[in-house]
């Protein structure tokens, strides 16, 4: 018989004060269930990742290299070429100018640039000023880097627009960097220039670090217009812009990211990186290098008119059922309050993925600000979301108040 425990009785504990810190944070519980489920019938609105897939010439770039023996180590911060490549998207779409040799990094998603970027930036107890909702990742890699997150409450009456008055208020002799994702995840709501420019002013006033997460900065609609915070007059030297390949070219598994910013700050990440992950992945970064060298902008436009079509169904009928909801002007996301229900927004659902097999995530997963909201993620098929509206509908008018 076997007499494994998980901790020997009697010894100190093994694990350390940063899982502590970080435990119970996400929605692993959900994902556990769902696995647990049978997938017929299941619609998901819950993953956030593009329902197209990588293009083929995308995969054969990684298939060529690998063919062609390219499975060795790389440079920590990632080929020359595709740094190069990445430097040349930053000045196309944002008029940005970065010397590809000592301010952009290649990383394993934006995850890792996230990461590395906290660790180069942080001493314990220092401060990250964030925008609450937030995304689910960004206070569990402060804590791990023995930061502390502030959060800034923002309300859907608002659009979840960030008040920079409301933001300096949080600063302390201890606060160095202010994270936002723009469009941010879950909202989908997009900064305008003008609160970005109130950010500048504080940054500035202040001298911060902004870690500006624009993964999200291609999914834009209804006719807004998405900022590069960088370009802001004298903050592309205290920006560090995360931008990656997981979204605007289909290819979340592919695990491949940037970060891009002043040489001091991507240099101690290049430290970190070098005794971690030591580089990222070969053949990947010979697929990234074939996506930004792809002329397939107008082929990508049909797809966000496609994503916009799903946004403004899910807005249309959300409202009209009583689940009122800020309207989305990015990313792929839709936050509705479904306090109209006697549910709390978890187990709104778990009843929801059981009797409806519709699985959306707990908005409370994302900050206190979240609580009483879902977040739906509309990178799933039209007909597949109709469905889904559907059976959201049915089930809400079972447990509204």
């Amino acid at each position: 018989m076997s007499t494994y425990m998980s901790e020997p009785s009697g010894h100190k504990k093994r694990t350390s004060q940063r899982v502590d810190r970080i435990a119970g944070i996400g929605f692993a519980r959900f994902l556990k269930l769902l696995h647990s489920m049978s997938k017929e019938g299941l619609i998901s609105l819950s993953v956030g990742e593009p329902d197209f897939g990588t293009a083929a010439c995308v995969c054969e770039a990684a298939a060529q290299a690998a063919s062609e023996g390219w499975t060795k180590y790389t440079p920590t911060s990632g080929f020359p070429e595709l740094r190069k490549a990445i430097a040349a998207n930053l000045k196309k779409r944002h008029g940005l100018e970065y010397n590809p040799e000592t301010e952009i990094i290649v990383t394993v998603g934006v995850s890792q640039a996230m990461d590395l970027g906290f660790r180069a930036l942080l001493d314990p107890g220092d401060e990250v000023i964030t925008p609450d909702p937030h995304y689910i990742c960004y206070p569990p890699n402060i804590a791990l880097s023995e930061g502390i997150t502030v959060r800034v409450p923002t309300t859907p009456a608002d659009n979840y627009a960030l008040e920079p008055d409301e933001m300096e208020k949080k600063i302390t002799p201890r606060t160095k960097a202010i994270l936002f994702g723009n469009p941010a995840n879950p909202t989908g709501a997009l900064m305008e220039k003008k609160t970005l420019q109130g950010v500048a002013k504080i940054a500035a006033k202040h001298d911060l670090v902004i870690i500006a997460d624009e993964i999200y900065s291609t999914f834009i609609y209804g006719g807004a217009k998405f900022t590069s915070f960088a370009t802001l007059p004298g903050m592309q030297q205290r920006t560090l812009l995360l931008d990656g390949f997981s979204k605007r070219y289909g290819m979340p598994g592919w695990r491949l990211g940037y970060a891009a910013g002043p040489a001091d700050i991507i240099n101690a990440m290049l430290d970190m990186s070098q005794h971690t992950m030591l580089c990222p992945p070969n053949a990947t970064q010979w697929a990234a290098l074939a996506a930004l060298n792809m002329d397939d902008d107008a082929d990508f436009e049909k797809i966000r008119q496609h994503y916009d079509k799903r946004r403004t169904l899910l807005y249309t009928e959300l409202n009209r059922m009583g689940l009122k909801t800020a309207e989305p002007k990015g990313a792929f996301y839709i936050f509705p309050d479904v306090s109209v229900t006697s549910l709390s927004s978890e187990v709104f659902c778990e009843k929801l993925l059981l009797e409806e097999k519709v699985m959306v995530l707990p908005g409370d997963s994302f900050g206190e600000q979240g609580k009483n909201h879902i977040r739906i993620c509309y990178a799933t098929p039209y007909e597949g979301i109709k469905e889904a509206l559907q059976r959201i509908e049915r089930f809400t008018n079972k447990y509204r108040k």
